[in-house]
């Protein structure tokens, strides 16, 4: 797995004229995009970290860049005018810590590059084409496979056996063997060019720092060096990238259900990865990246540890309720939806000391109330649902937490469908257990659940009896903490899935992941009031990621048929949870567009105006 990645983009771009006096080539657009910003969405699509782009002509452009890519950051070449690319390399050396894929700035390229060298089993790998015949090829010289030269003059090689194309995957040894090669040899090749010290390194000491090459005979990339190649690029390989990536993509669906929720393509194929022995010490360090990861999205990792477990929500509930309340112990669980009345069911399945504080599904809770009750002093620990799914009604956590830690009482908190799609800071809402789950606003795939926990009440619960075996959160925690590996198996394929979720978790931020969702909501707002439907829940209580609406009060209404409906169009839509009254549910989580939104707002209008309603 590749986590980093170099780019080098100093260069002048002089051949390329006026089109890059004033800006650098990876800033060259080809289908409204800059061909650099392409580059940079595929590598955080193939799973990169951290992107390093060595920076020389116009460098404020590269930095304006990291500013929209947190996982970007430039470094600057100050000699880059007098120095080749070889240069900027040695400049971003130091940021380099891990296997990292090296591209050029001025390439466009299918993204299967990434993936045919990521899933090479040889570590220092540069990646050929077939013939392009683009009229500046420099060509490689491998015989069975291992690089010995390369040129741009044919008759330099005794063999042709493909074409550089400016992607390559380098170790970090073998980094610092460039380097020492290009400081050895700066007074007699100041110029130096990259490929020219990686073939240098390889034919110096084959058997010691081989590296090999890797062949797509009609893959499609073009380096952009000149105006014919801009031409070529725009007109011929561009559509050929285009039309490839797009037969590689999954079928849309959009899933206005609750959750699981819609994901990425590369979420996706995050799972189509090699099989690995879940005890190895590389997928350990895998898990305890995720649960670093997930934990800073809510909290202070100095404070708070998160524990993961093969399951759903609700078995990260169930590790909760019967991991943290001890016998002499009395939970409040307060029950306004179908979740919070699980929460107190799990709580009577392992006969804890309880009561439940009941409160409308669909209206505010009532805090005074519910503060009088933590004033009898009766109770040690507080179960709630940040967000009940059950109708889109958001508790106000940021005002019971506070209140419940003035009482002294530890909170256990179903936020399920809240995190990482509403800004939260554990500390500061007194939040002392937090459960949720990977396929939720996280937008990964369904199979994993976990609980961030506040360090020393997770200690605490060491000294309470286990009354669950495989989701006792203690045991898990701390096994982990000693072996960095769960107790049981772990569901791999998900577990990748969610650390790219994370990955673009981090580059769109929690917050920029609301202001899409408030915005997908806003449009669903707009379409009820237009469509003279009524929601269930007030807006000024609503959490912006699900909306209860009510059935259209005419006999011509049916939830089925207003499903398959939607359906036909690839939207998936959910009835409603409650009972007694009839509403179905519109979640706006996930990976979703405000554009999609819009769509299935006109679908709801077309399916009401084919029953006649107004």
């Amino acid at each position: 797995m590749i986590k980093e990645a170099v780019i080098l983009g100093a260069g002048l771009g002089s051949r390329l004229k006026e089109k890059t006096v004033a800006m650098p080539k990876g800033f060259l657009e080809l289908g409204g995009k800059a061909i650099v910003e392409w580059s940079v969405q595929k590598l955080l699509a193939c799973g990169v970290e951290r992107v390093i782009i060595g920076t020389g002509h116009c460098h404020e452009y590269y930095d304006e860049l990291a500013k929209k890519y947190p996982a970007v950051k430039t470094v600057f070449n100050a000699g880059f005018a007098s120095a080749g690319s070889m240069g900027t390399l040695a400049v971003c050396a130091p940021c380099v810590t891990a296997d990292f894929f090296l591209l050029e700035s001025d390439l466009i390229y299918d993204a299967a590059g990434l993936f045919v060298l990521d899933n090479e089993s040889r570590k220092n790998v540069v990646l050929a084409s077939g013939a392009t015949y683009s009229g500046d090829e420099v060509y490689l010289e491998a015989p069975e496979g291992a690089l010995r030269a390369l040129s741009k003059n044919k008759n330099e090689l005794r063999s042709v056996d493909g074409e550089f194309t400016g992607i390559s995957r380098l170790t970090p040894v073998f980094l610092q063997k460039l380097c020492v090669y290009a400081r050895d040899n700066r007074n007699t090749m100041p110029k130096l060019e990259y490929e020219s010290a990686i073939a240098a390194v390889s034919r110096k000491a084959p058997h010691d720092f081989p590296v090999y090459v890797r062949k797509i005979e009609n893959y499609a990339w073009r380096e952009i060096d000149d105006a014919y190649h801009l031409q070529t690029a725009e007109q011929d390989v561009l559509p050929r990238i285009i039309e490839n990536e797009e037969c590689r993509s999954v079928r849309r669906e959009v899933l206005l259900n609750p959750g699981p929720a819609t994901t990425s393509d590369s979420v996706k194929y995050a799972q189509v990865c090699a099989d690995i022995c879940p005890r190895e010490n590389e997928f350990g360090d895998v898990m305890a990246w995720i649960c670093d990861e997930l934990t800073l999205l809510a909290a202070d990792k100095a404070a708070y540890e998160t524990v993961i477990f093969g399951g759903s929500g609700t078995a990260a509930d169930e590790s909760m309720i019967s991991s943290c309340v001890p016998d002499d112990g009395r939970l409040i669980v307060i029950n306004n939806g179908s979740y919070g009345e699980r929460l107190a069911k799990i709580a009577s399945v392992y006969k804890l000391r309880h009561t439940v504080f009941e409160s409308s599904a669909y209206e505010a809770l009532d805090i005074e109330k519910l503060e009088y009750e933590f004033k009898t002093g009766r109770y040690t620990h507080l179960g709630i649902v940040y967000h009940e799914t059950t109708t889109g009604l958001l508790n106000r956590i940021d005002q019971i937490g506070p209140l419940a830690k003035k009482y002294n009482i530890v909170t256990i908190v179903d936020a399920v469908s809240a995190y990482a799609g509403i800004p939260m800071d554990l500390e500061k809402l007194g939040i002392d257990f937090m459960a949720s789950t990977s396929n939720k606003n996280i937008q990964g795939v369904a199979g994993i659940g976990f609980v961030i926990c506040k360090k020393n009440e997770l200690e605490k619960t060491g000294a309470i009896p286990m009354r669950n075996y495989y989701l006792n959160l203690y045991d898990q925690y701390a096994y982990f903490l000693k072996n960095r590996q769960t107790r049981f198996t772990p569901p791999v394929q998900t577990l990748y899935a969610l650390r790219q979720a994370i990955l673009e978790t981090r580059q769109e931020t929690v917050e920029g992941r609301y202001a899409r969702y408030s915005e997908c909501w806003h449009i669903l707002v707009s379409a009820i009031k237009k469509y003279n439907l009524k929601m269930l829940v007030k807006e000024k209580d609503q959490s912006r990621l699900i909306t209860s609406i009510m059935d259209p009060e005419t006999p011509h209404y049916s939830f089925d048929a207003l499903h398959d409906y939607a359906c036909k169009s690839g939207f998936t839509i959910y009835p409603g949870k409650l009972g007694n009254i009839n509403t179905f549910r519109i979640a706006n989580i996930g990976a979703i567009q405000p554009s999609e939104m819009r769509r299935f707002a006109e679908l709801l209008g077309g399916y009401l105006e084919s029953i006649g309603w107004r």
